[in-house]
């Protein structure tokens, strides 16, 4: 069992900045993959990124650029930081490994 919570979410204008975290509840050392995915209102979750054990990390092209997501084994925590966000980065952004998902933090980008 694993329990993640997210946090960090808010709201942003557009340009603004904010990173997320996901704490886990156990080492995430043993994950192999941690994932951020995002729904928008009326949408389908997306997956947004993915970081692997070694460090390998994958977006989705509308937040190539962007979006970095990086782990810290040591503090079983994985992170988003979210730059030059856009009113279409507007979710809920969920935070994900394996069959575990977090509640979710709302991230907000509006003037």
């Amino acid at each position: 069992q694993a329990q993640l919570v997210e946090s960090g979410g808010g709201l942003v204008q557009p340009g603004g900045s904010l990173r997320l975290s996901c704490a886990a509840s156990r080492s995430i050392f043993s994950f192999y993959v941690m994932e951020w995915y995002r729904q928008a209102p009326g949408k389908q979750r997306e997956l947004v990124a993915q970081i692997t054990k070694g460090g390998t990390t994958t977006y989705v092209d509308s937040v190539k650029g962007r979006f970095t997501i990086s782990r810290d084994n040591a503090k079983n925590t994985v992170y988003l930081q979210m730059n030059s966000l856009k009113p279409e980065d507007t979710a809920v952004y969920y935070c994900k490994t394996e069959q575990f998902w977090g509640q979710g933090t709302q991230v907000t980008v509006s003037s």
